[in-house]
């Protein structure tokens, strides 16, 4: 038996189809836990679920999960190599929820052996993607809070702009939780400056003269808004990005604490400077595809560290891989960047592209590729990373002992 279902918002259409190609049954339901619990009991109906896959247009959400759940093996095609079909069934093209169920059971039916199968994720891994995802949305909304507020500081005080820039980010919200407008910083000279600096534990080496230099010497804003109102704006603006930095630390925190548990962090907690978040996020981001990926190949191709060849004729063209799970590839990527600086065969990677004249980006997914290698290598030995038993890390430290011919 082969199942198509057409997903909705709000409604559902199923259609079961036997070994031939006719239909043996077909119904709509609603979104609604009753029709879902209803309809998993007509499918166990026709079979065990293990032996009944779905075909279905989406890779996640409240469906998928819950057809996982109940042990179906499901099928997602993407949505443009399913148009692409329709001539199959008729000129027309023609579409209809009742039409689409049933041929997404007979696409399935007929080429199923070809399309990949999902496969249910481990629970520690959906928790740590979870949290390092979420980690990222409020990572965007934090430097877009902090654009709007740069934005406001350039339109009505440029002074208080140049010192935010000037401080590290805690003395910088306390300045202007403080100082929120022109007015109220006017009485602040050179030494109070750098006794409030100093009193916040500021970090970095400008002296109060050269702060209140910046300040002073900003151009005069011609805001028609009042002090009030400005006052208000910026505090508001600020106590926003003390909110969201507070966020930030809490799934610092949760990620932390997810990894420390996750059977694969012993793994790849020893690879060369990597941290508790950066390894929450190459798990989280990886993790799925090194479960369900049959090969290093595969693996490596899904997270889309690997150009992609297209040859037809006397053209070949080699081009960046568009169609890779972008979380998982900005992960494993900003790991890379980081590992050269503390190992010697990545950095040897890194700079043979870098003299083969590759780009920054180009030259990064080299020796992600190859630690995504490494990675797989640990997964399915179950051996942490030792960078002494390295064989091409070896390679490398004995080039560098060894003298250059003259």
């Amino acid at each position: 038996m082969y199942i198509g279902w057409d997903w909705v918002t709000k409604t559902h259409d199923v259609t079961v189809m036997d070994n031939t190609g006719a239909r043996v049954a077909r119904w709509e339901f609603a979104h609604t836990e009753n029709s879902i619990a209803r309809t998993l009991d007509k499918l166990a109906k026709h079979g065990s679920p293990a032996g009944l896959p779905v075909a279905i247009e989406t890779t996640r959400g409240l469906i998928v999960d819950r057809l996982l759940q109940a042990g179906h093996p499901v099928v997602p095609v993407h949505p443009n190599a399913f148009h692409a079909m329709r001539p199959r069934w008729g000129a027309s093209k023609a579409k209809t929820d009742a039409g689409d169920s049933l041929k997404l059971a007979d696409y399935l039916r007929t080429d199923g052996h070809f399309l990949p199968r999902l496969e249910p994720t481990e629970q520690a891994t959906m928790e740590i993607q979870a949290l390092t995802r979420r980690r990222a949305d409020h990572v965007t909304a934090r430097i877009a809070a902090v654009n709007q507020l740069a934005a406001l500081l350039v339109t009505h005080w440029p002074g208080g702009k140049a010192v935010f820039s000037s401080l590290d980010s805690d003395s910088a919200l306390a300045f202007l939780q403080q100082y929120p407008t022109e007015a109220s910083a006017a009485k602040l000279t050179a030494g109070r400056l750098e006794a409030w600096c100093k009193h916040r534990g500021y970090s970095g080496r400008k002296p109060g003269s050269v702060l209140i230099e910046r300040l002073r010497s900003a151009p005069t804003p011609a805001s028609r808004l009042s002090e009030t109102v400005i006052e208000q704006l910026v505090r508001v603006q600020v106590q926003l990005m003390r909110s969201i930095r507070t966020t930030i630390r809490t799934l610092d925190e949760a990620i932390a604490n997810a990894v420390e548990t996750h059977p694969c962090a012993t793994l790849f907690a020893t690879m060369p400077r990597i941290g508790k978040i950066n390894l929450g996020q190459i798990i989280g981001g990886t993790g799925p595809i090194l479960e369900r990926s049959k090969n290093s190949e595969r693996f490596i191709a899904e997270t889309g560290v690997v150009p992609m060849t297209r040859a037809s004729g006397k053209s070949r063209v080699v081009t960046f891989r568009y169609a890779a799970n972008r979380r998982a590839r900005l992960a494993v990527v900003s790991y890379a960047d980081n590992s050269r600086h503390g190992s010697d065969w990545a950095a040897k990677i890194y700079n043979n592209a870098r003299a083969n004249r590759k780009r920054h980006p180009h030259a990064a997914r080299i020796p992600a590729r190859c630690w995504l290698r490494v990675v797989w290598a640990c997964r399915c030995t179950g051996t942490c990373y030792d960078a002494e038993i390295h064989r091409a890390s070896n390679k490398t430290k004995q080039g560098l002992d060894t003298p250059l011919a003259g």
